[in-house]
């Protein structure tokens, strides 16, 4: 294929050689023709332009491969004196380097698009050459670009991934601690699980107990209740008989005392009105019934009053059933407080047998004591000893055995409590202080 035509060739009508196949141009190559021919298309005049880009001519040189390229292209196809115009203002555009593609030479510095531009267009011998050569570094500078890349992609990459590793191993460090820290708490939690199942055990285990033990407490109160009752119920039954038969022996001893004491002037009466005589005294009737309740606590109170003469306690004494009431705490412990209880109660006791057997008189000792005394020796004849019950006094106890005795029967209460004395006072009694029976026992 020739590589240049005259354009006097064309003039005359020459016949040009046949031309080979257009070779398919790499994309680089075909940008760089179609920039040449648009810029070559602003010196031509206006007949020398082809009619189908006098149109694109038109445009901004910037424009014209942009919007004309592909009508460009197909005109440098077709028409080879259009791109013989163009070759030439290309070659003497290009300097050097246009004389050397002339000739068919690549210099090895040049740029391969450049020559293969001007080459296509220029179509010297060996032109082909040139075009598949510039293609070939075309493709290797691609693809040298494609790997270099490449290679800066998977450089990038692995930098992305090495900081990805690193920011993972950041992560995993704490994702470890945060798991260790989870662990532990787990572990705590799993203990305080179990502490709490072992006391909600022991909490049910202990309401099954409370339970257990209320019902059988509430069973017990029942049967405690039922006997309570019924114990009452027996208790208001023999107190109701036994109240009415006390009366009645209280009224027969009172009447009967009560015509002893008159003495001989009331046989006739006593024998008008056939009473015997009773065996059960009054202050017997309320001993009676402070055996069936014990007493209160052993406790003293003693207010003393001034001394009395012994001789009146005797004075007293030798009246008709004279009865001799005595508060045993109140004597013992302003007469010996130094010894035990015990020993005061054995020793005012027996002193009072000593009385009893001298002047023949009842003597009613009474002492405070919440519960009846253990293991009391027998006391002497004619000494009668009684403990208050849960609840009442001695003071108390006293006071009673006063009210059960019929009026006009001497009664002697000894006691320095001036309330007692008082009391008994009222009720007809003859009070004396504790002093007078220690000064009497000192006789015995």
């Amino acid at each position: 294929m020739p590589a240049q035509v005259p354009d006097d060739e064309f003039r005359a009508g020459v016949e040009p050689a046949p031309t080979m196949p257009e070779p398919t141009l790499p994309e680089p190559v075909r940008q760089r023709v179609i920039s040449v021919a648009a810029s070559a298309l602003t010196g031509m005049a206006t007949d020398e332009v082809p009619a189908a880009l006098r149109r694109v001519a038109k445009f901004a040189p910037n424009r014209r491969g942009r919007l004309g390229g592909t009508a460009i292209a197909a005109q440098l196809v077709n028409d080879p004196l259009f791109r013989q115009r163009v070759a030439t203002r290309a070659l003497a555009d290009a300097g050097e380097l246009g004389g050397a593609v002339n000739e068919g030479i690549s210099p090895a510095a040049a740029d391969p698009v450049e020559v293969a531009a001007l080459a296509y267009l220029a179509r010297p011998a060996g032109w082909l050459e040139l075009v598949e050569a510039a293609g070939e570094a075309v493709r290797a500078e691609a693809d040298s670009a494609a790997v270099t890349g490449l290679v800066r992609e998977a450089e990038q990459r692995a930098a992305r991934a090495e900081h990805d590793r690193a920011v993972a191993r950041v992560e995993a460090d704490k994702l470890r601690d945060e798991l260790a820290r989870l662990r532990e708490e787990a572990a705590g939690l799993r203990e305080d699980n179990r502490a709490l199942h072992r006391a909600q055990r022991e909490l049910q285990a202990r309401e099954r107990r409370a339970s257990e033990l209320l019902a059988t407490e509430k069973g017990r109160v029942g049967r405690q209740n039922a006997d309570h009752d019924a114990e009452v119920r027996r208790l208001r039954a023999r107190a109701t008989r036994q109240t009415a038969k006390e009366t009645r022996q209280v009224d027969d001893a009172r009447l009967w005392l009560l015509l002893e004491t008159i003495g001989q002037s009331a046989a006739g009466l006593r024998r008008e009105l056939a009473l015997e005589p009773s065996s059960v005294l009054p202050a017997d009737v309320v001993a009676d019934e402070s055996a069936l309740r014990p007493g209160a606590t052993e406790t003293g109170r003693a207010r003393g009053l001034s001394a009395d003469d012994p001789a009146r306690l005797d004075q007293l004494l030798a009246l008709p059933k004279a009865h001799l009431v005595v508060d045993g705490y109140n004597v013992t412990k302003t007469g010996f407080p130094e010894i035990s209880l015990e020993q005061q109660r054995n020793r005012l006791v027996g002193g009072l047998g000593g009385i009893a057997a001298q002047t023949g008189a009842e003597i009613t000792v009474v002492f405070d004591g919440a519960e009846r005394v253990v293991g009391l020796p027998p006391a002497p004849r004619g000494v009668r000893v009684l403990f208050s019950r849960k609840g009442e006094t001695a003071d108390d106890l006293i006071r009673r055995l006063v009210r059960a005795e019929p009026s006009g029967r001497p009664v002697v209460v000894i006691s320095t409590d001036k309330e007692v004395a008082d009391g008994v006072r009222r009720h007809g009694a003859y009070p004396l202080g504790s002093s007078t029976l220690l000064r009497r026992l000192g006789r015995v």
